[in-house]
C-alpha cells in the first residue's frame, strides 16, 4: 500500500482577487489586483494602508453556515477556510455523511493556520477585563482554537480520518499539502482535504507593520504596491483568505470517475535550524536549496524537467536570494531558468494561507494550460536578471501547456517546503 500515486481531484479558494475558483482563474489570468487601501489601517497610523481581503457580502455566508454558527462569528479565517473547504469538496462531488451515519474513516482534513479568530480573541479579551466573562458566549473557544477550521469542516462533512491543524507560519499551506500527500501514499487514507487559511485585518497585520516590513509608498496606488522581483520593491503587501485542495489516491479518484486537475509526484519541508545566516524571520539558504533539491529527487524527476516554478517571492529584499537559491538548487540559469512567477503581484502576502492559494493557481495553471503573468515586476531587479533571462519573468499570461510546477514556500522560523505538481496523465 506504500507509494501509490496521489491526484487534485477538487479545488477551492477565497482569495482578495475572487472568492470562487472560476472568478479566481479568470482573475489571475487577467492580472487583476486585489489589493485595496482600507480606511481602518489609515485611521490605525498603519503606514502601510494597502491589503488584500476578501470580498463577498455576509449573506454569502447563509451559503457555508448555519444562522446558529453565524451568531458572533468574528473569526475571518474561520469563515475563509470553512468557504475554501467546502467548496473544494463539492468541487470534488464527493458526498457529505448524513449525520445519523458513520464517518467516512476513510477521508480527513489537514488545515493549516497561523492564529485563529483574533478579531473574537479581542472581543473576549475586553469582555474579560470587563469582568463579563459569562457573556463570552459558547463559541469562543471554539472560534479561537487553532483547529477551529478543521474541527467545522470535520463535523459538516463527516469526515472520520485525522482530522488536525498545522502551523509553520508562511509554509503552512505547502506543509498541509505535502502532510496530506504523505498521508495517502502511506496507505493511512484515501481522501485528504488539505490546504490553510488567514485571518485578516488590522490586529494580524499590526506586528508586522511594526517590523517596517511593509510597504509604505503606495497607499493612494494600492494596485501597484505588490512588487515581486521588482527593483522598486519595498516589503511585501498583508493578504488573507484561503486555499483549498482535495487530494485523493488515484485508485480512488479513477473509480469515482472524478475530474483529476494534476498529480503530486513529491515534495520535501525542512528547517535551516537558525544557524549559517538562518535566523527567526530569515533563511538560510543552504537549507533552502536542500529542500528544493530533496523535493526533486523525491519526486523522481530531472531538475530539468521542471516548466516553471510559482515562487514564494514575498516582493521584498530577499526575492533576488531566492532567485538564486532556485538557480543553485537545480543548476539552471539564464534563458535555461524555469518559468517563474508569483501570485503575491496580485493578492499580496497572505501569510498561512499563502501555500495553499498559491498551490491553487499552480494546479489551475496545469490544468487550463497557462503561465499567469507577473504584475508590477517592472523595473525586473538588477540582481535577479544577473541569474535569469528576463523573457522567463513572464509579464503578461501566456497560454502555455506546461507540463511540471514546482511550488515552494519559505517562512519565519527558517521553515521550508517545496511541492512538485505534475499535468495528469495515465
Amino acid at each position: 500500500m506504500k507509494n501509490r500515486r496521489v491526484v487534485v481531484t477538487g479545488l477551492g479558494v477565497v482569495a482578495p482577487n475572487g472568492h470562487t475558483v472560476a472568478d479566481f482563474n479568470e482573475a489571475i489570468q487577467n492580472g487583476t489586483s486585489g489589493i485595496t487601501h482600507f480606511e481602518e489601517l489609515e485611521k490605525l497610523n498603519f503606514s502601510c494602508q494597502v491589503a488584500g481581503i476578501p470580498k463577498y457580502n455576509k449573506d454569502y455566508l447563509n451559503n457555508y453556515f448555519t444562522q446558529l454558527q453565524q451568531r458572533g462569528l468574528l473569526a475571518t479565517g474561520l469563515e475563509y477556510g470553512v468557504i475554501a473547504g467546502m467548496d473544494a469538496w463539492k468541487d470534488a462531488k464527493l458526498p457529505v455523511v448524513p449525520k445519523d451515519e458513520s464517518p467516512n474513516y476513510d477521508a480527513g482534513i489537514i488545515m493549516g493556520s497561523g492564529t485563529m479568530g483574533v478579531g473574537k480573541f479581542r472581543e473576549a479579551i475586553l469582555k474579560v477585563d470587563e469582568g463579563k466573562v459569562r457573556r463570552l458566549g459558547s463559541t469562543t473557544v471554539l472560534q479561537t482554537m487553532a483547529s477551529g477550521v478543521s474541527a467545522y469542516l470535520g463535523g459538516i462533512l463527516g469526515c472520520g480520518n485525522m482530522v488536525t491543524t498545522n502551523s509553520s507560519a508562511c509554509s503552512t499551506g505547502t506543509e498541509a499539502i505535502l502532510l496530506g500527500y504523505e498521508r495517502i501514499q502511506s496507505g493511512n487514507a484515501e481522501v485528504m482535504l488539505v490546504g490553510s487559511t488567514s485571518d485578516s485585518g488590522p490586529y494580524i497585520w499590526g506586528g508586522f507593520d511594526a517590523m517596517r516590513i511593509l510597504p509604505s509608498q503606495y497607499n493612494h496606488r494600492p494596485e501597484q504596491a505588490s512588487r515581486p522581483m521588482s527593483q522598486d520593491a519595498t516589503g511585501f503587501v498583508p493578504g488573507s483568505g484561503a486555499g483549498a485542495l482535495v487530494l485523493e489516491s488515484l485508485d480512488s479518484a479513477l473509480q469515482r470517475d472524478a475530474t483529476i486537475y494534476a498529480e503530486i509526484l513529491g515534495g520535501h519541508v525542512n528547517n535551516g535550524g537558525q544557524r549559517k545566516g538562518g535566523s527567526l524571520t530569515a533563511p538560510n539558504n543552504e537549507a533552502v536549496q536542500r529542500c528544493i533539491q530533496k523535493a526533486v529527487a523525491n519526486a523522481q524527476i530531472d531538475p530539468n524537467e521542471i516548466d516553471a516554478i510559482n515562487g514564494h517571492l514575498t516582493a521584498t529584499t530577499k526575492d533576488p536570494v531566492e532567485i538564486d537559491n532556485w538557480s543553485k538548487a537545480l543548476d539552471r540559469s539564464g534563458s535555461d531558468f524555469p518559468y517563474v512567477n508569483s501570485l503575491k503581484s496580485m493578492i499580496g502576502h497572505c501569510i498561512a494561507a499563502s501555500g495553499s492559494i498559491e498551490s491553487v493557481a499552480s494546479v489551475l495553471q496545469l490544468h487550463h494550460g497557462f503561465i499567469f503573468g507577473n504584475i508590477n515586476c517592472e523595473p525586473i531587479h538588477a540582481d535577479i536578471l544577473i541569474q535569469v533571462d528576463s523573457n522567463r519573468i513572464v509579464q503578461k499570461t501566456q497560454n502555455i501547456s506546461v507540463n511540471i510546477i514546482a511550488k515552494a514556500s519559505f517562512g519565519f522560523g527558517d521553515v521550508n517546503a517545496c511541492v512538485i505538481f505534475k499535468k495528469f496523465k495515465k
